[in-house]
């Protein structure tokens, strides 16, 4: 329970955080509904996380929800990675093809 509330604590203070450059137009509209989507669904999953152990067991997986969970965050966390990576590529390609532009007409 104290692990819980901690951790929830924690999510509340990203939330106030979050909240607080949206005031200050720091960051999109859209970008504050993905970080609020991500931290209401991390607080769910804190809130309901012996719920998800059952359903997890249920489904034949071995170990905890929390395992689960982490599992799960893992492979956003190497998808996003990879969607960064690939618009990084375009980025340096347009920037190449920008600089090879202005020496061209230099």
């Amino acid at each position: 329970m104290l692990q819980q509330s901690f951790a929830l604590l924690i999510i509340a203070f990203f939330l106030t955080r979050l909240l607080r450059q949206r005031q200050k137009k720091q960051i999109t509209r859209n970008e504050t509904a993905f970080w609020l989507a991500f931290w209401v669904l991390a607080a769910l999953a804190v809130i309901f996380l012996k719920t998800i152990d059952k359903v997890v067991a249920s489904l034949g997986f071995s170990g905890s929800g929390i395992n689960f969970l982490l599992y799960i965050a893992v492979m956003v966390l190497f998808y996003f990675i990879f969607k960064m990576r690939l618009k990084m590529v375009k980025i340096e390609k347009n920037i190449t093809d920008i600089t090879r532009e202005v020496a061209l007409k230099k």
